[in-house]
C-alpha cells in the first residue's frame, strides 16, 4: 500500500518566466498574481495541491535579478533562502527565449547545494518543436546536470502531469500539513492588495510597476454602523503606495477611472474566488522612494 507524500517544492527563475502561472495551474485556482511585466511577485506564495496520495506545497519565489534597489535585494535574498528549506527544486526557463546568463546564475546556486532539482522548459506552447528540442538538448552543457528535464505549457496545462508525477517521486512521505481544500497560506487581505495591484500592471503605464505596493486590511464597523452593512460583505481598505506625486496621479486616473476601473475588476474576481461579494475602499498615498528605504520595506512587510 503506497504511504501518502508531502512536500514542499520551491520554483526559481528569472522573472517573468511563468513561475506564477504554474503555480495557478497545479493549484487549480489563482493563488499568486501574474503580469507581462517582470518581477510582479514580491513576496513568497505558497500554493498548497492536494490529492488523495499527495500534498505538495509550491513556494512560489520573487524572479531573481540583479537588484537596483532595497526591496530588489531582499526579494533575490528571500528566494536563495528557499534552496536548503525544500524538498525538490524546480528551476524553469523559457522554451521561446535563449538560455543566458541570468538562467546561468541560478542554475549556479541550485547546484551549491544538494536539493533534488528538476528542469522545466516552459512555455512550449509559444515556441516551436525545434526550439525546445534544441533547449533540452543545450541543457546540461550551459545549465548542469538535473535530475530531470520536462517541457511542458503553464498556459495550457500540458505536460503538467508529468511534472506533478516527477514532484510525487522525489518528495518523502509525511503529514497532511493543511487541511483538505486550503489553496494558499496567505491571508485573504493579502490576496486582495495583490489581485487589485495585478489589475493596476495591467492599466498603468510602464514606469509605474516597481513603484506600486498595495496593502489591505479588513475595515472594522463601529457598533453603532453595524445597521448600516450587510454582514454577508467582505470590507477591506486598500491602499496604493507610489514614490512620486505623479504616479498618484497616473493610479487615479482621469475623473478617477484608472483606480475606478482596477477596483472593479479586482472585486469582480474576488468575489468569484471568494464566493461571497466585496467592497473595497481604495486609497493613493504618495511614499517616497520606499523601494529603497528599509524602514518603508519593514513597514510594507517586505
Amino acid at each position: 500500500m503506497n504511504e501518502f507524500r508531502s512536500g514542499f517544492v520551491s520554483l526559481l527563475g528569472r522573472p517573468n518566466v511563468g513561475k506564477s502561472t504554474l503555480v495557478n495551474a497545479l493549484v487549480g485556482t489563482k493563488v499568486s498574481i501574474t503580469s507581462p511585466r517582470p518581477q510582479t511577485t514580491r513576496t513568497q506564495i505558497r500554493g498548497v495541491r492536494t490529492t488523495t496520495k499527495s500534498q505538495i506545497v509550491l513556494l512560489d519565489t520573487p524572479g531573481i535579478h540583479k537588484p537596483r534597489t532595497l526591496l530588489g535585494e531582499r526579494c533575490n535574498r528571500r528566494s536563495v533562502q528557499t534552496l536548503t528549506e525544500v524538498d525538490v527544486v524546480c528551476l524553469l526557463i523559457e522554451a521561446n527565449e535563449p538560455i543566458g546568463s541570468g538562467d546561468k546564475f541560478i542554475s549556479d546556486l541550485i547546484h551549491k547545494v544538494d536539493t533534488p532539482r528538476v528542469l522545466v522548459v516552459n512555455k512550449t506552447d509559444a515556441s516551436t518543436p525545434s526550439q525546445v528540442v534544441e533547449h533540452l538538448g543545450s541543457v546540461v552543457k550551459k545549465l548542469g546536470e538535473f535530475d530531470a528535464y520536462l517541457p511542458l505549457s503553464a498556459k495550457t496545462g500540458d505536460g503538467l502531469e508529468a511534472l506533478v508525477a516527477e514532484f510525487e517521486g522525489r518528495i518523502p512521505e509525511g503529514p497532511v500539513y493543511y487541511p483538505d481544500g486550503v489553496v494558499s497560506d496567505q491571508a485573504e487581505a493579502l490576496l486582495v492588495a495583490e489581485l487589485l495591484r495585478e489589475k493596476l500592471l495591467a492599466m498603468a503605464r510602464e514606469e509605474l510597476p516597481h513603484s506600486i505596493m498595495v496593502t489591505a486590511a479588513e475595515l472594522e464597523t463601529d457598533e453603532e454602523d453595524e445597521g448600516e452593512h450587510d454582514p454577508d460583505v467582505m470590507r477591506y481598505r486598500v491602499v496604493v503606495h507610489v514614490e512620486r506625486d505623479s504616479q498618484k496621479g497616473i493610479v487615479i486616473g482621469k475623473g478617477g477611472t484608472v483606480i475606478r476601473d482596477a477596483g472593479m475588476a479586482a472585486r469582480l474576481e474576488l468575489e468569484s474566488l471568494f464566493g461571497a461579494r466585496v467592497y473595497l475602499e481604495t486609497h493613493v498615498k504618495v511614499d517616497k522612494d520606499w523601494q529603497r528605504r528599509a524602514q518603508s520595506l519593514d513597514r510594507l512587510g517586505l
